[in-house]
């Protein structure tokens, strides 16, 4: 019996390497949206609407699974990142304009990484004037100094800290009746603001910079098109865990937040808040959950900065390489990272608008980025044979659809 088994488990062993050998750019994208910004997003929508804009959060991860999806394809096909082929395709003028579009955005949000950083270390009595530049520190050691699988490997042990979110949500207690009624149910107050809270969901949920990092990170991964089947669980598995994290989170602020009537501006204040509704425990969860998010969005959000800016000027990026050999990979990373660190450390600096509003402007600068995507992803010259059919090409064409009427509902009710 021994003898017949053994080469059983080793044939299903063989299975799964392949899978475990692309698994990456996909959970860490998709991951890394449940960020301090991401995480601030989901409890007001909770804790001010309740189960009733859930909906939104699931049309943002379908989204998200269909646009991730493109990203790591073009990137394996075409051995560029983003912006890279926009300026292939586009020119030098477009690329530049995707480029500013991503770093404006980027910056705003690597801002909120750090104020997360700042809001969760506070809740446990840490100044922020110890835990941002100490962060900072930690995320450009390990990207500087570590190799490309050891900082992968770190980064998915990081990204275990989302499991506190679940945890947190369970022990709220919450309608689990009403929440899947949330889901499937599309109703909205024609307000500003839950048109502004349901675009901040779009914007974060489906960020500008995943959309860079997934393509530019499947590059740098090495992968070969023949990884595609394998990759395309990696962007599902990551997309779906990126929405399960957002529900629990919604639903652990309207299961006790919002019943009890309790408005909210951020995160740091939700984990305050759930503290007598839903005991100690829940609160110590949601607020490691915030600062673990943090830590790994500020290390890799930069990192999509850094690849986007030496796509462009048409250097070396890759974790693998040296200073000497990428040196303005590092660079822009480490400028980056000053930059968002410097800004939530000047006094009086204003966290709550910085969390909210950036996620906000990702959904508008989102749009030109997914028309450059669209149209590359119909260039049979650049995709060949994984050129986007046309039934592909309509889901594309309605997910930017909906992206533009979320936006233009805000400018209108602004």
């Amino acid at each position: 019996m021994s003898t017949t088994s053994a080469p059983t488990r080793t044939s299903l062993k063989l299975r799964w390497l392949p899978l475990l050998a692309v698994l990456g750019p996909g959970l860490l994208a998709g991951l890394s949206d449940d960020d301090p910004a991401g995480i601030t997003t989901y409890s007001v929508l909770g804790a001010n609407y309740g189960y009733q804009l859930l909906w939104v959060l699931l049309l943002s991860t379908i989204a998200l699974v269909i646009f991730h999806n493109l990203g790591a394809r073009m990137g394996v096909v075409t051995g560029q990142g983003l912006i890279g082929l926009i300026r292939q395709r586009f020119g030098v003028r477009a690329a530049a304009l995707g480029l500013t579009v991503l770093v404006v955005a980027n910056i705003g949000t690597t801002c909120a990484e750090f104020a997360g950083i700042a809001a969760g270390f506070e809740l446990f009595g840490i100044s922020r004037y110890i835990s941002v530049p100490l962060a900072a520190i930690i995320v450009s050691l390990l990207v500087v100094r570590g190799s490309f699988h050891r900082v992968e490997h770190l980064f998915m042990l990081l990204a275990t800290v989302f499991i506190a979110y679940i945890a947190a949500g369970f022990l709220s207690h919450p309608n689990w009746g009403q929440a899947a009624r949330g889901l499937v149910v599309p109703t909205m107050p024609l307000t500003r603001d839950a048109v502004l809270i349901a675009t901040a969901t779009l914007g974060t949920t489906l960020a500008p910079w995943g959309l860079s990092f997934i393509q530019s990170y499947a590059v740098d991964k090495k992968l070969m098109p023949s990884d595609l089947k394998f990759e395309r669980i990696d962007v599902i598995t990551g997309a779906v865990l990126t929405g399960v994290i957002g529900f629990f989170v919604v639903i652990s602020c309207a299961g006790t937040l919002h019943v009890q009537g309790v408005k909210i501006n951020d995160a740091a204040d939700a984990a305050k808040a759930l503290e007598p509704l839903a005991g100690s425990l829940a609160s110590a969860l949601f607020a490691l959950g915030l600062i673990g998010a943090a830590l790994l969005a500020a290390a890799i959000l930069p990192l999509s900065t850094a690849y986007s800016i030496t796509e462009f000027s048409g250097g070396q990026a890759a974790l693998d390489s040296d200073f000497k050999h990428a040196r303005g990979f590092y660079i822009s990373f480490g400028v980056i990272v000053t930059m968002g660190a410097l800004i939530v450390l000047i006094p009086g600096a204003p966290l709550i608008p910085i969390l909210v509003l950036t996620q906000v402007l990702n959904a508008v600068l989102l749009l030109p980025l997914l028309i450059f995507m669209f149209i590359i992803a119909r260039d049979k010259s650049l995709m060949g044979e994984f050129v986007a059919s046309k039934t592909s090409s309509a889901i594309y064409l309605v997910t930017i659809a909906l992206i533009t009427l979320c936006v233009g509902a805000l400018l209108v009710l602004g």
